[in-house]
């Protein structure tokens, strides 16, 4: 049976899209990065590193970010793979 490993996504073509379609989606909702931690109940730097390419994020953390913002997870989702 043939293993397949995957890549690190980390700073990847792939993690910076995400980055850059989640910062767009909290500069449109008119948030800060604070008022985003807020609403997710979580500190200050979990979106800062979020942001800078420091932190990856799992997919349920993708849907608490998206409803945070205010956002559909799916449309969010779909500008991933277009």
């Amino acid at each position: 049976m043939a293993r397949t490993t995957l890549r690190k996504t980390l700073r990847s073509h792939g993690h910076r899209k995400l980055i850059a379609v989640l910062t767009k989606a909290r500069k449109a909702a008119g948030l800060t990065q604070r008022d985003l931690a807020s609403r997710l109940k979580r500190p200050h730097s979990f979106v800062g590193r979020l942001e800078a390419g420091e932190r990856r994020l799992d997919v349920v953390e993708f849907i608490e970010m998206a409803r945070a913002l205010d956002a559909d997870p799916a449309r969010l989702f779909a500008q991933l793979i277009d």
